[in-house]
């Protein structure tokens, strides 16, 4: 203070202050202008005039103060530093309150009590109606420029360059601050200069509604120049690196592009631009500035400061950010994809996926032979060397979208572009080779599926790098639930599997299938056992002879066959793998059985296990397991010939379960740890091997019996055969044999295919075809030995002597089962070691009724008058030729 300025009168100041509700402080003179006493009580109650006149009583120097907030009556300090005012900043806030409606309040604040501070700031005071005064805040700071720094904040920085210094514009004193006051001067504020009274007073306080003097803080924040950390939510493309050749992402283009008023359009309305800055109120109207845009020269940000809409308050939005919020709920992924359909953003290049060596597969369709690197060496054999089939090609499959990726399996399975993936009853299957190096029909499961895509096709999925905007196509396999969806369908656009072939076969056109892989014709899938020899167009007389030789004056020469018979049906059966797919119905079941042990009914077996493939099972224990053997070996294995081999010595084939399978064209059954039920086509050539084999129940006739006999001891040493080894020799020469058996077959074709009728009921068809290839063959015999075989029938045998008995002790004379038991006691058939009762004889009788055993049958005669049921034994008069009966 200098001597020319007149003393304040510090205590009329406090009194006036007082008077006008106010809670008044001393300040310290030494420029800090901290308060001179302890002044935390007063935050809470009001100083008292008897504290003033303590305080600014004498003649040493103070300042004055006030403590706002509810202490002082709800009054709040909004302050203008002299920064803000040099740089035009009240200016501002005028024209925007006047625009926003908030023009009468703000003038009213203006012509209120308005104090002008040493620097040339201004303080504007208001009292709040019916709301707390809020805490202290800063509303308005910019970052200082250099030429502000002091020596202080130039040190500050050296030490911590990445430290900022800032400049406060407005802010506010609210509770639990206080403010200096006129008529404080001279050395309480470090420039020697007053607080000066420059409108209203103490008692002028406007009275403000709380709402109010929220908009015209807001209005006051809206002028905050200190830069607003982004977030993902709102500038999700921050720090990207810019794509290659100057491309633009789309949301970057819509940055350039698009207009906040397009954007911002139902949310808020514009009310006032000043330079590149734009306020922004509320749609419909009400309330002030809730918003701005433009404020930053360099990026265009929207700022909101209310809270009542989907924005974040007080966080800068890029107009992508909030087109993204706005219309996408933030998702900018989704944001971004929808601005690239309507045209933003530069189409992005595409990065293909590396290509994948093609896997060494053959065509599905069979049209050639045999990979190229799988050929077997060439042998001197019947005719000809291998054949060759090619290489599929690898095709490329997009999964990005989970229905496209199950479409595009579907189309590459309609299009044949799946190597050996096939369909049958169940659902899609392929066929391999098992370790003993047997076919097997794999039915596939979802792991199956996805194991064979990954090894046939290239599928990705496409991405897109989130620096460089690229498309890229990643490797990926099909997902497991996507899998099941396929395999989850009722049916699929793939080739039908209706087996699976070892050898050359006729289809039912009389065309020879010779080519390995699946046969689109026949359905036939040809999984060649033995390395295949080239046949000839034609067959020759010279090459049916050396094929007999082979078949009939080599190979089978040597077997101690019980009759001619016995040869012709194991050859009959040897060729039926071959003309199988050449006729219809099923095939009796071949027993290969022997007197004793070393009869060679294994090295019979061997001969179909090196030219086809044999699935040998052990015979289940009961019918129920019987059962599954057979589902299984139908289900899953691809072997033509299946055998029940080493049945125990004496052994009776007689279960329903064996019955039912040898007359029916197809099987079905419920698959093991499945729900439904499959049925599959019955197309194997069933054998049973064991000594002295027997039929029992109906299976007498669903048996074609091959019977050896060597008639000296120890069959097993004997020696002096033709094929000195037959087992090395089948080893080194299966592909001469089936070669020859092909032949055999082939030539019976081109001589017209005759057959010679046989009745033989569900197996008439095949017995026909088969007795006319033999003859032609010059074999004879061909189930000529079905008498013989009405021997190896237990139950056959003991009823016809039975009934034969029954003849001739009593004639056509009705008799009850107990007169019959007791007359015949040594010849009625028994179960165990005791006769069976008269109801039990009367209960087999019944289920036997009319069934020829030999050329007797019983027939049941109702005694009316006794009422009880009689039996007769009843003759055919011409012993079965079928003209009449007595």
């Amino acid at each position: 203070m200098t001597d020319a300025q007149p003393t304040p009168d510090l205590r009329a100041s406090a009194r006036e202050l007082h008077d006008a509700g106010l809670c008044v402080l001393p300040i310290k003179a030494d420029g800090t202008k901290k308060p001179a006493v302890s002044w935390l009580q007063y935050k809470v109650e009001r100083s008292t005039p008897a504290e003033h006149d303590a305080w600014f009583s004498g003649d040493k120097a103070r300042g004055l103060a006030v403590v706002y907030g509810e202490v002082s009556g709800g009054v709040e300090l909004l302050e203008f530093e002299g920064l803000a005012i040099r740089e035009g900043l009240l200016d501002d806030v005028t024209e925007i309150m006047e625009a926003s409606g908030l023009g009468e309040s703000w003038a009213a604040v203006l012509n209120g009590w308005v104090t002008e501070s040493p620097s040339g700031g201004r303080h504007y005071r208001v009292r709040l109606d019916g709301a707390p005064v809020p805490p202290n805040r800063k509303l308005a700071s910019r970052l200082a420029r250099e030429d502000e720094y002091t020596p202080e904040e130039r040190q500050r920085l050296a030490e911590r360059p990445n430290s900022k210094i800032v400049r406060v514009l407005i802010e506010t004193r609210g509770e639990g601050g206080y403010g200096l006051v006129e008529p404080s001067s001279g050395t309480v504020h470090a420039t020697g200069r007053p607080y000066v009274r420059i409108a209203g007073s103490p008692a002028t306080v406007p009275v403000l509604d709380p709402d109010v003097m929220d908009a015209i803080r807001a209005v006051c924040r809206m002028l905050d120049d200190l830069p607003k950390a982004e977030t993902p939510k709102t500038a999700p493309t921050r720090d990207l690196p810019p794509l290659p050749d100057g491309g633009l992402r789309p949301g970057e283009e819509y940055e350039a592009r698009a207009d906040w008023a397009d954007i911002l359009r139902g949310t808020f309305r514009p009310i006032i631009t000043r330079g590149n800055t734009t306020y922004w109120g509320w749609a419909d109207g009400v309330g002030g500035v809730k918003a701005t845009t433009g404020r930053d020269p360099e990026r265009d940000r929207l700022y909101v400061f209310a809270t009542g809409s989907e924005f974040q308050a007080e966080v800068p939005y890029t107009k992508f950010g909030a087109y993204a919020l706005l219309q996408h709920g933030s998702n900018h992924k989704a944001a971004a994809s929808a601005l690239r359909a309507q045209g933003y953003g530069t189409p992005p290049p595409r990065r293909r996926l590396s290509s994948v060596p093609a896997q060494p597969q053959h065509f599905s369709d069979g049209s050639t032979a045999l990979d190229a690197e799988q050929a077997p060496e060439q042998h001197d054999g019947f005719e000809g060397g291998p054949q060759l089939r090619a290489v599929s090609a690898r095709p490329e499959l997009d999964i990005t979208n989970e229905a496209d990726a199950i479409d595009g399996v579907l189309a590459l399975m309609g299009n044949g572009s799946l190597p050996d993936l096939y369909k049958r009853s169940g659902g899609p299957c392929w066929v391999y080779r098992d370790d003993n190096d047997d076919p097997v029909v794999q039915q596939l499961g979802s792991d199956n599926l996805r194991a064979y895509l990954a090894d046939h096709v290239s599928s990705f999925v496409v991405k897109r790098n989130p620096v460089t905007e690229e498309l890229e196509e990643h490797r990926e396999l099909l997902m497991p639930k996507s899998c099941a969806t396929v395999l989850g369908r009722k049916d699929w656009p793939l080739p039908l599997l209706r087996g699976v072939v070892t050898s050359p076969v006729i289809r039912p056109d009389g065309s020879l299938l010779e080519s390995p892989g699946y046969d689109r014709t026949t359905g036939l899938y040809l999984e060649p056992r033995v390395p295949l020899r080239r046949l000839q167009p034609q067959v020759t007389k010279e090459s049916l002879d050396r094929a007999k030789d082979i078949v009939l004056g080599q190979v089978l020469a040597d077997f101690p066959w019980v009759e001619h018979s016995d040869r012709a049906n194991f050859l009959g059966a040897l060729l039926t793998p071959i003309v199988r797919a050449y006729f219809h119905g099923p095939t009796q079941m071949v027993a290969i059985t022997a007197t004793a042990a070393g009869s060679g009914k294994t090295l019979l077996k061997d001969i179909f296990k090196h030219c086809y493939g044999t699935a040998d099972t052990a015979w289940p224990e009961n019918d129920t397991e019987l059962r599954k053997s057979i589902t299984t070996q139908l289900y899953g294995t691809g072997s033509p010939v299946v055998v029940f081999d080493n049945l125990p010595n004496g052994f009776v084939l007689k279960t329903p379960i064996l019955s039912a399978l040898l007359t029916g064209e197809h099987w079905g059954d419920r698959i093991l740890g499945a729900t439904g039920k499959v049925t599959m086509r019955n197309d194997r050539l069933w054998i049973a091997t064991g000594n002295a084999l027997r039929t029992g129940g109906d299976n007498r006739r669903r048996v074609l019996w091959v019977r050896l006999d060597p008639d000296c001891p120890d069959p097993d040493q004997r020696d002096g055969f033709r094929i000195g080894d037959l087992r090395p020799w089948l080893r080194a020469n299966a592909s001469t044999l089936v070669a020859a058996l092909v032949t055999l077959v082939r030539a019976w074709l081109a001589a017209g295919a005759p057959t010679i009728r046989v009745r033989k009921g569900d197996y008439s068809e095949w017995a026909s075809m088969m007795a006319g290839l033999l003859h032609y063959l010059g074999v004879d015999g061909w189930m000529a030995n079905g008498a013989d075989a009405g021997n190896q029938d237990d139950e056959q045998q003991e009823w016809a002597l039975f009934l034969e008995m029954w003849r001739e002790t009593y004639g056509a004379e009705p008799l009850a089962t107990g007169a019959v038991i007791k007359g015949l006691p040594n010849h009625v058939p028994r179960k165990g070691d005791e006769p069976p009762s008269a109801n039990q004889l009367g209960i087999w009788l019944k289920a036997r009724q009319g069934r020829y055993f030999g050329t007797h049958k019983v027939v049941m005669v109702v005694d009316s008058h006794r009422k009880q049921n009689l039996w007769r034994v009843d003759v055919h008069a011409d012993r079965g030729t079928g003209r009449h009966e007595s």
